[in-house]
């Protein structure tokens, strides 16, 4: 149990999140249940061997919601996971999609969650594997691989869209770590020189 790091997750809605204006608590079913989905989906893909006698946290606090609730917050867990410098063997992307009639939908809202066959899935875009995927209705068979090969296509385009983000965060760090070393090594001199690194 010690040779490698153990993930917990904690969820938490905002009372204000929502319309239903409903208190959730940690203890929330719904809030547990996206718990345990959290960390079943970063289990496999977080490399815990290298964190041994570790706890790796992840604290998901919606402030605003609309749906999609799932979805974002495991990609906003893989984009602070890579931004706290945890090793993972890939990106997590989510999606959740349904279908009307014969037309598929991405990114639903509160209410064509609660009207509309849907599944949320979570996809590792290099290998192409899934590691999530949950309903909570009914599809049919020819539905249900529709909106999973939507599904799995829009995965595809959040991943292109993440490490876009994550290259630029990157880069205005280093940029940012570039600038202060230069600065503190002129300040020695004088600190007159710094100043032209000021906006």
């Amino acid at each position: 149990m010690h040779d490698k790091a153990l993930i917990n997750v904690d969820v938490a809605e905002a009372p204000f999140s929502s319309n239903d204006r409903r208190r959730r608590g940690r203890g929330d079913k719904r809030a547990l249940e996206f718990a345990a989905s959290i960390r079943a989906t970063f289990e496999p893909v977080v490399q815990v061997s290298l964190y041994p006698r570790s706890e790796i946290d992840i604290f998901v606090q919606v402030l605003q919601q609309d749906g999609g609730v799932l979805q974002a917050a495991i990609n906003a867990a893989t984009l602070a996971l890579i931004d706290a410098g945890i090793a993972l063997t890939d990106y997590v992307c989510a999606c959740t999609a349904a279908c009307i009639d014969t037309t598929p939908l991405l990114d639903l809202t509160n209410t064509e969650e609660s009207d509309l066959p849907n599944l949320t899935l979570a996809v590792l875009p290099r290998s192409g594997r899934v590691t999530l995927v949950t309903m909570e209705t009914r599809l049919h068979v020819e539905r249900f691989e529709q909106i999973f090969k939507l599904a799995i296509q829009a995965g595809g385009v959040l991943h292109e869209q993440m490490r876009a983000a994550v290259r630029e965060h990157t880069g205005k760090l280093v940029q940012s770590m570039e600038i202060a070393t230069v600065g503190q090594g002129e300040g020695k001199d004088g600190a007159g020189d710094t100043e032209m690194y000021n906006p």
